[in-house]
């Protein structure tokens, strides 16, 4: 069976699929876990920095965060006052940290559904094999094709268990950033009422 793993071209393509996903795996917890404990942090406090009305300090304190963090936190400080422009390009920055948040699930979900395919083709190729070796030995019977189908059975079991570890992380994924996304907006709905109260206590004050 070890064997097989090494002599089998099939195993390789499965090796690197495998390899591939774990990284993406690693790599998103990783990412999604610093997104939210940043945003979450700087959210509050530059809603506490706006409510000071310290409006430069606030969208400075986002310079150094992710692209995705900094973008519609920072458009929404700069463009508040003009609705429609804030609106237009508050769109454009949310969908630029969406994608981002679910940035490499697309190859989760190509694996997911190329890996039983891969594994298969292994075991066709396994088959074909078993029946050519029956046909140079000349001798028939399950006996003689049974190591070959079992091992050539292995390219399946391969492919569909890479599947399957591929398929339920591409779904929690999925639903992890959808969520951290609504949390998102909701921190920006937080500062924009924050933006809008100083607002009018600045017009008040004029008056």
């Amino acid at each position: 069976m070890l064997r097989y793993f090494t002599d089998s071209i099939v195993m390789y393509p499965l090796v690197i699929c495998s390899l591939l996903i774990w990284t993406i795996i690693i790599e998103r917890f990783w990412t999604l876990f610093e997104f939210r404990s940043c945003y979450t942090r700087c959210s509050k406090k530059a809603t506490t920095l706006v409510m000071e009305s310290k409006f430069d300090e606030a969208r400075h304190l986002f310079d150094n965060t992710d692209i995705f963090i900094a973008g519609p936190f920072q458009t929404l400080i700069v463009t508040y006052k003009n609705k429609p422009l804030c609106d237009e390009k508050l769109g454009v920055r949310l969908g630029e940290t969406l994608a981002g948040l679910k940035k490499s699930l697309w190859i989760l979900a190509t694996v997911a559904s190329v890996s039983p395919f891969i594994g298969l083709f292994g075991t066709v190729i396994g088959i074909i094999n078993a029946f050519d070796a029956m046909a140079k030995t000349g001798k028939g019977g399950f006996s003689v094709v049974a190591a070959g189908l079992s091992e050539a059975l292995i390219s399946t079991a391969a492919g569909i268990l890479v599947a399957v570890v591929a398929l339920i992380f591409y779904n929690y994924f999925l639903v992890r950033a959808n969520h951290i996304y609504q949390h998102f907006k909701q921190s920006l709905e937080d500062l924009q009422d924050a933006l809008n109260k100083q607002a009018v206590i600045a017009k008040a004050a004029k008056t």
